[in-house]
């Protein structure tokens, strides 16, 4: 029951946040490249 709706949330909740995930994980990969450099 509540892990059905728990499912249900996060999947909800990971598409409506799919675009600015992505960008975050884009900022994060080039904030992650910066730090390798130094």
């Amino acid at each position: 029951g509540s892990w059905a709706a728990l499912k249900a949330f996060s999947l909800g909740k990971s598409l409506s946040t799919g675009i600015s995930k992505s960008f975050f994980v884009r900022q994060t990969n080039k904030i992650k490249k910066e730090v390798i450099k130094q």
